[in-house]
């Protein structure tokens, strides 16, 4: 039985080693998961179907705390639901075709109801190392206890170890030159919550994505003054096409057609419902958007509104940032305008490499599997990666799946008594 090899585990590691720089060791049966976005819920409930336990690990006090505390009010899905929703469950019927941010957040609370997902809060992992000695993964996390603000320090150990952090666990902030003198406010995305705050100011927006674009037209809609930094090439395609998903119509189109003519067919529309972008500063790249995204990772954005207001002027477009001075900002184009304030929608980035320690699976660089989807979910020693695809939940979805099946192998073979 399991606990059987718990006591054994327990009896080769010494009280020297449990006990160093640590309050509390406490033995997991099943894998351990580090977070608990949607992308660890999703590991989670395909486990439970199979039979086995887990632990999930997550920082915040909530359930998908990039969703709850690091989006803006007016944010939806940017894909359609079918292709958002969670493995063994869909959203409930009624919704809209892109549910809101409170509709998906409901489902996921309503997700992990149903799977009885329950995962222990407020539990940093600082660091997570596998024991060569015992065979087991030692993940160390560290939390602050109210009374007395004391440090708590508890290793969990178990045989798996799944990795669900996510792609997105750190706001990437640049250096800019003058930044300490910029007398407005300069805030990260992840701070804004609605246009209502700077009606009536001028705003620049610094990022082109998804999040940089629809922030635009949000300030826009509240009567500010927005303008966007575009440094790069970027593709926008309209989000539907003929009344249907651009994302689903691409993944159709490929069952039957290149990448390369898929391609052709996107821009051509592009061209014909959004117009030639670089007439207002926007350069595409030189290769298709399906081909971008697959050598760079980088989505190509789905206009929900933005490129009209583009048009009509009420939002411009800015060449990229030179220097900050007080209340001024100059460009590499040589232009200086005035700003209230700096909004930047600069992304974020996988903070594995800070914690997970003596794997070769992820990338020191970047954060990511080092092998390319759809390979990067399984790594060494019963240690796995999801929603690290670069393709959203579908993505998620696909890792759940399989590392739940793989993991099944292993626990047959441990001949452990799955809880009830």
């Amino acid at each position: 039985m399991f606990m059987d090899y718990l006591k054994e585990l327990e009896c080769k590691m010494s009280h020297d080693y449990l006990m160093k720089d640590t309050n509390v060791t406490s033995f997991v049966q099943g894998p351990i998961i580090v977070g608990a976005g949607p992308s660890g819920l999703a590991a989670a409930a395909c486990l439970k179907q199979k039979g086995i336990p887990s632990l999930i690990l997550e920082r915040a006090n909530c359930l998908a705390s990039m969703w709850q505390l690091k989006t803006y009010d007016r944010l939806k899905l940017h894909l359609p639901k079918q292709f958002c929703q969670l493995p063994l469950m869909p959203f409930p019927k009624g919704l809209p075709s892109y549910p809101t941010k409170q509709q998906f957040l409901s489902y996921l609370k309503a997700y992990a109801n149903h799977f009885d997902i329950n995962p222990f809060f407020g539990k940093q992992v600082v660091n997570a190392e596998f024991d060569v000695v015992c065979g087991v993964w030692r993940v160390k996390t560290q939390e602050v206890m109210k009374k007395g603000n004391e440090n708590i320090i508890i290793v969990y150990v178990s045989k798996w170890l799944i990795v669900a952090s996510g792609e997105n666990a750190e706001e990437v902030v640049p250096q800019i030159e003058g930044m300490e003198q910029f007398q407005g406010p300069i805030l990260h995305t992840s701070l804004y919550k609605s246009g209502s705050m700077f009606c009536g100011k001028n705003v620049l927006v610094v990022g082109c994505g998804n999040s940089g674009m629809e922030v635009c037209l949000d300030l826009s809609n509240h009567n500010a003054h927005p303008s966007l930094v575009v440094r790069d090439t970027v593709h926008i395609l309209p989000q539907q096409i003929f009344g249907k998903s651009t994302f689903g119509l691409s993944m159709w189109l490929l069952k039957w057609f290149s990448v390369h003519f898929v391609d052709q067919f996107l821009l051509l529309m592009s061209d014909l419902m959004l117009g030639d972008t670089s007439q207002f500063g926007i350069q595409r790249p030189k290769i298709g958007p399906l081909e971008f995204k697959n050598l760079y990772g980088k989505t190509p954005v789905l206009d929900v509104g933005t490129v009209a207001q583009i048009k009509s002027g009420k939002i411009k477009v800015c060449k990229g940032i030179k220097r900050l001075v007080h209340n001024a900002v100059e460009f590499v184009d040589g232009k200086v305008e005035n700003f209230d304030a700096i909004i930047l929608a600069t992304g974020y980035r996988s903070n594995v490499p800070s914690w997970l320690k003596g794997s070769d699976m992820f990338s020191e660089k970047d954060g990511f599997p080092k092998k390319p989807f759809p390979n990067g979910w399984k790594g060494e020693k019963g240690l796995y990666a999801v929603g690290f695809t670069k393709r959203g939940l579908l993505g998620s979805s696909i890792d759940a799946k399989r590392i739940a099946e793989d993991i099944e192998t292993s626990w047959k073979d441990t001949k452990a008594k799955p809880l009830a």
